[in-house]
């Protein structure tokens, strides 16, 4: 299979590449995934959704793919959450843990290759830690270690930050002096009551940049292909993490860095500590997951994007729009196959609704894989799908009026907008083709209006038809019944 040519944006380069993978055939990366003090929420869920997709999309044209995504589980954030609880901080951190488990698996993308915790790396951690003070790069104060910033010339290369100019500074832990305020901890002496681990320098524990550098490496490898993560942490974390990888190995850390935007609720970045957060599990119980996943694919992956109700609202009409183009292709494959009207006995010419119909299929791959292809671009391939949606219910609807139906093409069509979708992890199954997956409110209410309608109660019918409408359906009448359609 010959893998199309795919250009992303490097953060580290500030503009697209064409993307070339380290090994051939092969890509590796690495995203930041949570610090589990608390629910994860819908802000936290953009990386994981994003780099989920891509990777679908990469194993779909044929690379073979290793997801690395770490939890951070020990962090002074879960250590002061256990102590306001009064609980031990890997209760805190083993709660949080399963839970983003649970709620990210109910997305139904699938788990990353790899899900390393920092606890159970202690021993990479401090191996780098050491590589670090041997080469002149860290050293230790009061049983801390501190990463010295100016002694990495080329620090600030990812965020385009000079280190005169940087304002950024981590304060020194008590009882303990750093060189220079821009160096930063990458062991932590431990204070009474905290978690720690034995180390060359006493009991401690690892810095948050730390653990990515080493974890990142030991999965995959010296200038393996892309980091991932969201824009916010470009600095430090990111910036610092090449500095400590690039001081030890002498070469390339991660070779294209993704950065996905930020989601903001009336324009201010969604954060724990803003407290302007929408749990995940929440969003939930709610929306159908794919809502969600549709919700970051409509816009760039490194657009910021609003989290309000209409644009909600939009995300859950792109589902609706999609689930009646298939109910309305399988009304119509279902109608044939009871009149016995065999593929044989179709009149099909090709320019009328069936050479459309192959030329609108052959273009919506084509436009699919174009936009995914340039920085993978989920909303222009939305686009591409509802080319393929409008030509389905053209065909659906004139087809066989005109006599000119041919149910292969139909079922073909349906298919590969199914495919399609499946790679952006909007998966819909068969029996979702037809109605009976519908909450049982809602069908309870069509066959009510039927009933009304046969026993001649027009009132009763009518009522039951508002109430449908005012749950944003119409009913329309169709040779296999009544079908309820989402009102766009």
């Amino acid at each position: 299979m010959n893998i199309p040519n795919i250009k992303i944006y490097n953060t580290l380069a500030r503009r697209k590449e064409d993307f070339v993978p380290r090994d051939k055939g092969h890509v590796g990366i690495y995203v930041c995934g949570p610090t589990v003090y608390g629910y994860v929420h819908v802000g936290n869920a953009r990386p994981f959704v994003f780099f989920a997709v891509f990777a679908r999309y990469l194993r779909h044209i044929g690379y073979e793919v290793k997801l690395v995504e770490n939890i951070t589980d020990v962090d002074d954030k879960i250590i002061e959450r256990a102590n306001k609880e009064g609980v031990d901080s890997d209760e805190i951190a083993t709660e949080y843990s399963d839970a983003y488990i649970e709620d990210t698996c109910a997305l139904g993308l699938g788990r990353p290759n790899v899900e390393p915790r920092a606890t159970e790396h202690m021993e990479d951690i401090i191996n780098f830690c050491k590589e670090l003070v041997e080469a002149g790069y860290a050293y230790e104060t009061g049983g801390s270690v501190y990463y010295r910033v100016r002694e990495f010339l080329e620090y600030g290369k990812l965020s385009g930050q000079k280190t005169d100019q940087m304002k950024h500074c981590e304060l020194a832990r008590e009882g303990e002096a750093k060189e220079s305020p821009l160096d930063f901890a990458i062991w932590k002496a431990a204070k009474p009551g905290e978690p720690n681990w034995e180390s060359p320098w006493g009991p401690g524990r690892p810095g948050w940049h730390i653990e990515c550098t080493a974890m990142s490496l030991r999965y995959l490898g010296a200038k393996f292909d892309i980091h991932g993560g969201g824009r916010d942490l470009v600095f430090p974390h990111h910036e610092n993490e090449i500095a400590q990888a690039e001081a030890v190995t002498g070469t390339a850390f991660a070779r294209y860095w993704m950065h996905n935007g930020m989601i903001t609720r009336k324009d201010e970045k969604m954060s724990k500590s803003l407290g302007n957060i929408f749990l995940l599990r929440e969003f939930m119980k709610k929306y159908d997951p794919r809502v969600l996943i549709l919700f970051f694919l409509g816009s760039h992956y490194r657009s910021p994007l609003e989290f309000s109700e209409r644009n909600l609202d939009e995300a859950a009409g792109m589902l609706e729009r999609f689930r009646n183009c298939f109910w309305k292709a399988e009304s119509v494959l279902q109608e044939l196959a009871a009149a016995e009207r065999a593929r044989a006995e179709s009149v099909v010419s090709e320019d009328g609704p069936g050479g459309a119909l192959v030329a609108a299929t052959e273009k919506a791959q084509v436009q699919f894989h174009a936009e995914m292809c340039d920085d993978v671009n989920t909303a222009g391939a939305l686009a591409a799908a509802f080319v393929l949606v409008r030509a389905i219910n053209e065909y659906a609807e004139t087809a066989p009026v005109t006599n000119e139906i041919d149910s292969q093409l139909l079922r073909d069509a349906r298919d590969r907008l199914a495919e399609l979708l499946e790679i952006l992890g909007v998966k819909f199954s068969p029996e979702e083709y037809t109605q009976t997956g519908m909450e049982q409110e809602l069908l309870e209410l069509l066959e009510k209006r039927e009933q009304a309608r046969k026993a001649g109660d027009y009132a009763a019918a009518d009522a039951a038809r508002d109430q449908l409408a005012e749950a944003g359906y119409e009913v329309r009448d169709t040779p296999q019944g009544p079908k309820l359609v989402k009102k766009s």
